[in-house]
Parts: C-alpha cells; sequence; structure tokens
C-alpha cells in the first residue's frame, strides 16, 4: 500500500536551539492545536520531550476525538529529532523534525510519513481531504513556532 510524505520548510529569524527547543515543546504545541482541543492525557504532559519519551494527545481531528500516541525515536539536538506513532488512527507514521543555522536563521524542515488505514477507503480519505488536511495542521503549527521564536513571546 503506498504511502504519502509531506515536506515543509520555513526560515525563522532565530537561534538554532530556541527554533529546535519550541519544536519539541509540549506546552506550545498545544497552543498551536487549539482548534482542535489538543490535550496531552498521559507520558509527558509539559515541557520539552526527550529522546524515549512519549505523549498521547487527545484531539478532535474531522469532527471525531482521537488519541494518539508517538515517542521520540531519534535526537540530535540542536539539529534534528523524530517521532513515530505508536499507536493511532494512521496505520504509521514517522514526523522528522530538522533544523539548520544559516545566518542569523534558522531552516526549519519538516517531513511527515505516513500510511493511511482501512486499504483502499484510505488511499481515497488521502486523495479526497486527508493530505490537505494534515497540510494545513502542520503549517499552523509551523507558523506558530515561528511566531513564539521570532518575538521572544513566553508559553
Amino acid at each position: 500500500m503506498p504511502s504519502s510524505n509531506l515536506s515543509f520548510q520555513i526560515k525563522i529569524k532565530a537561534d538554532i536551539n530556541t527554533v529546535f527547543d519550541l519544536a519539541r515543546n509540549i506546552d506550545l504545541h498545544k497552543i498551536s492545536a487549539k482548534h482542535t482541543h489538543e490535550k496531552a492525557i498521559s507520558g509527558r504532559k509539559t515541557g520539552l520531550i526527550e529522546l524515549g519519551e512519549t505523549v498521547t494527545w487527545r484531539a478532535k481531528h474531522l469532527g471525531i476525538y482521537q488519541n494518539l500516541t508517538v515517542k521520540i525515536t531519534e535526537f540530535d539536538r540542536p539539529h534534528h529529532f523524530t517521532d513515530e506513532m505508536l499507536k493511532g488512527a494512521f496505520k504509521w507514521f514517522k514526523h522528522k523534525h530538522s533544523f539548520r543555522q544559516s545566518g542569523e536563521y534558522t531552516i526549519m524542515t519538516d517531513t511527515f510519513e505516513y500510511q493511511s488505514p482501512l486499504g483502499i477507503l484510505g488511499i481515497l480519505a488521502d486523495y479526497l481531504f486527508l493530505k490537505n488536511y494534515m497540510k494545513r495542521f502542520l503549517a499552523k503549527r509551523n507558523q506558530v513556532i515561528k511566531e513564539f521564536a521570532e518575538s521572544g513571546k513566553a508559553i
């Protein structure tokens, strides 16, 4: 069954350590996903998630409350970290976050690879709405990271 791959790059006027920490901050994720009523319900519930830690999110996506558990499987501060789904609505997903300093900017690259569940129905859902939904969700998250990094706002 085919998988999908979304990739985003954003230029943020802030140092790499700041952007890296904001990207793995549970509290900032809650702010960026407030429209889905996202809450951390088990595992790491606040602060900065680390290698080997998990978080279970409860959120309303596409009109349905869902739980999603992810684990940080790769971690090289401040260059990259990866979270992978342990339990949730997808068949699987891997979300890679990469960071590169370029002068006074940090280039953050977000790569989200996933496979929808339900065989041919999942492929159809991905084509009709899921891929665009995930693009908007991740783009919003990245914009919030940029806003906080560039403004120096406290979380």
